[in-house]
């Protein structure tokens, strides 16, 4: 049974590992060196103190995956438009993982008062991620060509984004 729940700090090494192997062997992230467990801790402090979700995906006490929410750019007016990351371990793709992170990560932010939800996917060839954001309500709104260089290829990402809540039909409160 999938369980989605708030992060913790217990949960940094298993969340590092899992961010290990997709900067080392994917393309989902253009991030070339892996970060440290001290450096996830700060990434998780940060999108915290704004007051936005970090969960964790666990399956029979094991964290198999994490999602988060973080302004979609850093400046103030950004603050009701998130960008949404989500990583699952190699092992536990195609088991729903993703469907139920994104899904609850879209209703947190809902919840805290967001109202866009921005998807920057990395590589154009990320089916994966392409369709279960696709599943899930997303438009997609532009490809920007060659904007990356990693494992020896040019890589494009995808932008899809999806309205939360009463989207931009009032101005937030």
């Amino acid at each position: 049974m999938i369980l989605i729940r708030p992060s913790a700090e217990s949960d940094l090494a298993a969340i590092t590992q899992i961010y290990r192997h997709h900067v080392l062997h994917g393309t989902a992230t253009f991030e070339t060196e892996p970060p440290t467990e001290a450096d996830m801790a700060n990434r998780r402090h940060d999108v915290l103190n704004k007051q936005l979700p970090w969960l964790v995906a666990e399956v029979n006490g094991q964290v198999l995956g994490y999602a988060y929410a973080n302004w979609f750019r850093p400046r103030a007016a950004f603050r009701y438009c998130v960008e949404d990351s989500i990583y699952l371990a190699p092992e536990a793709s195609g088991q729903g993982l993703g469907r139920a992170l994104l899904a609850e990560l879209m209703t947190q932010c809902e919840r805290a008062g967001m109202r866009k939800m921005v998807a920057v996917i990395g590589d154009a060839e990320n089916a994966a991620s392409i369709g279960l954001h696709r599943a899930l309500g997303f438009q997609h709104v532009g490809t920007m060509d060659a904007c990356g260089w990693k494992l020896g290829r040019w890589l494009a990402i995808v932008l899809m984004e999806k309205k939360l809540g009463v989207g931009d039909g009032q101005p937030p409160h």
